[in-house]
């Protein structure tokens, strides 16, 4: 809310504009697409969560439904054997966005309430679109949903937000049936924020889950799906060998708990659930890839001992050449400890792949489809391009330095900055006339020093550039530069991230093992 408009005049994107373009990419030749329903019928993923349905008016005088839209996007795109489509789309979360169509914090908190009430279970022949939205207004017992602890919602506000799900859902409905029957064509659903008790969502998800063709599949956690995406169209389209084998290890003992309030499976079936998607499978011993995982300390007087535990498989991970995937899914339980012990103990670069922003629905899809395409990639290829390498090089490094750096340093003091001295909302820089020049200013000399052991870390490091025969290649360091928000908000951050030249393979920097 008060930023700049599109040029199209929305705060949200031109769905008439993408649509058109999506079909020149096809008659140029394009074979390939990932496509996000949400950014083709709502102009966007935030948009998604508080529209209702309007008619789509193409350049050339045209009508369309958003029914008729998809129906005339699969028509062309999966009528053509040669095309791969991936459609990407969400069950809408729990509530709508903060900041924008005018919802403040409190009204994200009451919304929020509202949809963690759990409503009627539905099941066989019951469980329909039309009962399912029926149901958005009433309790598990079939009463109207109220709430003691929250300000009562205006009844406006709550048909809006009914009408926005019913929306969501119906055309989602649509696109599964549409696509019918078209092999060349996987829809993939992400269930964004949710809970980890039955809710408005319960019954979404089941109904997706039970009309999905067998190509399609439905997972915890949206802002990954993209990447997923493109790991499976590299599966699919270009690699040609056995995929890799998994060994997934936990570590501090909460693998079977949701890792937050904004999950709704555990751990562990978070996890396997991305991996199958993938196409990959799990084993015990002599894995092609392992994937560890801190969890949050299930006892708080072990948390030094899971740290500890999980660097040292690290560090003999690396010692033996065992290619190794990490994701920090403890959600601060550790405080800084454990990032300071991975910045201090093992070798950055050797990582091959890295996630611990998000919660861990977003990490894991993250951290998999980074770390494995990088597998692939080196297993197809044998040997990397210069420009492979680097590209890895800036996915990896980006992921630990938001994570370490930016997350739980500058962004903490860049937020008290925008507060305390120029008296503005850090979520917010447009609504009070922040000064977004006075805030990069800032950020550059926060990061200058917050970054500091990151960078060093990975100008000692080494990478994986081979892995038959494996061969590790030295990193000769990396320089960040040009810094913005992308939408006037510390949460994100972007950066230019270049790789300096590599050397040759730098000796073990000699650390203790645990």
């Amino acid at each position: 809310d008060g930023q700049t408009l599109n040029p199209n005049g929305t705060q949200y994107g031109d769905r008439a504009a993408l649509f058109e373009w999506v079909l020149q990419q096809e008659a140029s030749g394009c074979h390939q697409f990932i496509l996000s329903a949400d950014q083709l019928l709502s102009g966007g993923l935030v948009n998604s969560r508080s529209m209702t349905s309007q008619p789509i008016t193409l350049s050339d005088g045209t009508v369309l439904s958003e029914y008729g839209l998809i129906d005339r996007l699969l028509e062309v795109l999966g009528s053509n054997t040669e095309n791969r489509v991936y459609l990407l789309d969400t069950v809408m979360r729990l509530a709508p966005t903060v900041g924008y169509d005018g919802f403040d914090l409190g009204g994200y908190k009451a919304l929020r309430a509202y949809g963690m009430e759990a409503r009627p279970t539905l099941s066989g022949g019951d469980l329909t679109v039309d009962n399912i939205i029926a149901n958005y207004w009433l309790d598990r017992k079939g009463q109207p949903v109220v709430l003691f602890s929250t300000s009562p919602l205006p009844d406006d506000v709550l048909d809006s937000y009914s009408d926005a799900r019913a929306r969501k859902l119906k055309l989602s409905d649509h696109m599964l049936a549409a696509a019918k029957g078209m092999d060349n064509v996987r829809i993939l659903i992400g269930v964004d924020d949710s809970a980890p008790t039955a809710s408005i969502q319960t019954s979404e998800i089941a109904y997706l889950k039970q009309t999905m063709a067998a190509q399609d599949a439905l997972l915890s956690g949206a802002d990954e799906d993209g990447m997923l995406a493109v790991c499976r169209l590299y599966e699919d389209t270009v690699f040609t060998g056995d995929l890799p084998t998994v060994q997934v290890r936990y570590f501090g003992g909460s693998e079977n708990a949701s890792s937050s309030d904004y999950d709704h499976q555990p751990l562990t079936e978070i996890v396997e659930a991305h991996l199958s998607y993938l196409g990959l499978s799990q084993t015990e011993k002599n894995a092609d890839l392992q994937v560890l995982v801190l969890t949050a300390p299930a006892d708080a007087a072990q948390a030094d001992s899971y740290c500890a535990d999980l660097i040292s498989a690290l560090r003999k991970n690396e010692k033996k050449g065992v290619p190794t995937i990490l994701m920090d899914a403890a959600k601060n339980g550790y405080g800084t400890a454990f990032q300071s012990m991975l910045v201090e103990k093992t070798d950055l670069g050797l990582l091959m792949g890295y996630a611990g922003f998000y919660d861990l629905a977003n990490a894991t899809g993250i951290a998999l489809s980074n770390g494995v395409a990088r597998w692939l990639c080196l297993r197809q290829q044998g040997t990397c391009t210069d420009a492979q390498n680097q590209a890895f090089l800036r996915t990896l490094s980006e992921s630990l330095i938001k994570d370490i750096c930016y997350k739980n340093r500058a962004k903490i003091e860049l937020t008290s900055y925008v507060k305390d001295k120029l008296g503005g909302d850090p979520d917010n820089f447009a609504a009070t006339g922040t000064d977004t020049g006075a805030v990069l200013s800032q950020l550059q000399n926060f990061m200058a020093a917050d970054t500091e052991d990151v960078l060093k870390n990975f100008s000692e490091s080494n990478f994986i550039s081979s892995l038959d025969p494996y061969r590790e290649t030295g990193l000769g360091g990396l320089t960040l530069s040009d810094y913005q928000f992308p939408w006037q908000r510390v949460f994100e951050v972007r950066m230019e991230i270049s790789v300096n030249d590599f050397t040759k393979s730098h000796n073990r920097f000699l650390f203790f093992l645990f």
